[in-house]
């Protein structure tokens, strides 16, 4: 079984984008009835010439059970145009390498738009890390920065003061 540890956090600058090893645009859909009481979301993800269907185990917490397979690109392009529920996610996915960690930021596109947040994967819950300066608050236990959540409450529509 395959087990995901991963902590979130919104970012304080953009100084990180001077460290970026690599990018990639990513649509990504939900499959699943996004309703209470679900216990694993199902998404398809187009990423370049490489598409995936992804389960995740629907928790909060910074461990998850992921599983993720390999599918035809035109198959997800399908699902992702004909079966998805709710709006399908835009992003860039930047990748950071810092202190012996991958650092993925997401920069959130469409409806989304101008949510920035940094994720790292860790091989337990209580390894230490060395935290980037540009790393600001930890939103790993806030629902409202799930890819899930945010198909239905897209960040622009959050209501800023």
């Amino acid at each position: 079984m395959a087990l995901e540890i991963e902590r979130k956090f919104l970012l304080k600058d953009d100084s990180w984008r001077a460290a970026v090893s690599s990018s990639l645009r990513l649509s990504q859909g939900y499959l699943t009835s996004l309703t209470d009481g679900a216990k694993a979301s199902v998404r398809v993800r187009i990423g370049g010439n490489l598409a995936y269907l992804n389960i995740k185990s629907m928790r909060l917490g910074m461990s998850r059970d992921e599983f993720e397979y390999p599918i035809p690109i035109e198959d997800a392009g399908h699902m992702l145009t004909n079966l998805c529920s709710g709006a399908v996610i835009e992003k860039i996915r930047h990748h950071v390498h810092f202190a012996g960690l991958l650092w993925e930021i997401d920069e959130f596109l469409g409806a989304n738009q101008g949510l920035l947040m940094a994720e790292v994967e860790l091989n337990s819950e209580d390894q230490t890390f060395q935290k980037p300066d540009w790393v600001g608050d930890e939103v790993t236990e806030d629902p409202r920065y799930y890819n899930v959540s945010l198909v239905r409450h897209p960040y622009t529509q959050w209501g800023f003061e």
